[in-house]
């Protein structure tokens, strides 16, 4: 380019003064600030294909997990792991795996208050995985309901997932509802009790006088039982929502690099492409951290042709 320096210098401080480059201090060269980065990115790069070695070395690498694994659980965490290391070598930057959430079978699950509106709930599988997520709790919960909930699901889940537990209790739940529904149909019919309320859940039964629960011997033991289903029906209610809160709480599992075990996006770029499972279905996220002043050129389509390559290992 035939430019004089003055122009040069011209053309740089209209840079500056759109807020697309700076300078770190007085005596320093001029930067990219991140609208400068995201200028360059989005209208001025132009992103090559991947080379043919890159790509046979990585198909090579993630090929050979493939083949030397036979258990699909631990297939998915050697996967995941050397894709990081991987991504993390060809682009001496620090790979970065994110996966959905995902303990299968559970060992163990612990509800902890971390505030009047939020709790945490520790997942322990039966391999042994530790997995922490973050809930919503109604407001003036006491943390003594949060340690029934504990022991009365340690008591329950042991060898099945969330949603299965979440199903079980529902299926019970509906079985305490037709019991009670029989009970109670028992109780209006023979004129002891009647429904007062009309809203189903605002109801309430009513029991019209003790005299004539003389005439019904078995009408005490019908109320008696009617009063513990209500109360089973409710605590179970409680318990279905807290496990749908905590199946849906936010928490990932992150796959560093080796290289890089700690890092700080202050400075920093990330480069992402998802990957999918046979339905399409995004599972994952997979790319690298690293310095704004990368070689978005060559790491963008490692990073894309990765992540295709990993997600149809993983279907």
């Amino acid at each position: 380019m035939q430019l004089s320096p003055a122009s040069v210098r011209n053309v740089m401080t209209d840079l500056e003064e759109r807020g697309l480059i700076y300078a770190p201090h007085t005596s320093a060269g001029r930067m990219p600030t991140q609208d400068g980065l995201r200028l360059f990115v989005d209208g001025l790069l132009e992103v090559g294909d991947i080379s043919s070695s890159e790509r046979n070395k990585i198909k090579k690498k993630m090929g050979q997990i493939g083949l030397a694994n036979g258990d699909s659980d631990r297939l998915v965490e050697d996967v995941l792991s050397e894709a990081s290391e991987l991504l993390s070598g060809l682009s001496q930057c620090a790979g970065l795996v994110l996966t959905e959430k995902k303990v299968s079978r559970l060992h163990h699950i612990e509800f902890v208050s971390l505030e009047p509106t939020k709790a945490l709930v520790v997942l322990v599988s039966e391999d042994g995985e530790v997995e922490n997520r973050v809930i919503t709790i109604p407001k003036g919960l006491p943390p003594s309901s949060l340690t029934k909930a504990s022991n009365f699901l340690n008591a329950h889940i042991k060898g099945r997932s969330i949603p299965e537990v979440r199903s079980h209790l529902s299926s019970e739940l509906k079985t305490a509802g037709a019991e009670l529904d029989a009970l109670t149909a028992k109780l209006i019919k023979s004129g002891i009790a009647i429904w007062s309320g009309g809203h189903e859940d605002t109801k309430s039964l009513i029991v019209r006088g003790r005299s004539n629960l003389i005439r019904d011997l078995n009408a005490d033991s019908d109320l008696e039982r009617i009063q513990q289903l209500f109360d089973d029906m409710e605590s179970k209610k409680d318990l279905i929502e807290i496990l749908q809160s905590a199946d849906e709480g936010s928490g990932v599992r992150i796959f560093i690099g080796s290289e890089n075990k700690r890092f700080s996006l202050s400075g920093s770029s990330i480069i992402v492409s998802p990957f999918q499972d046979e339905q399409k279905k995004v599972i994952g996220v997979l790319g690298v951290i690293g310095p704004t002043r990368l070689n978005y050129a060559r790491i963008i389509p490692v990073v894309d042709y990765t992540a295709r390559l990993m997600g149809r290992l993983l279907t």
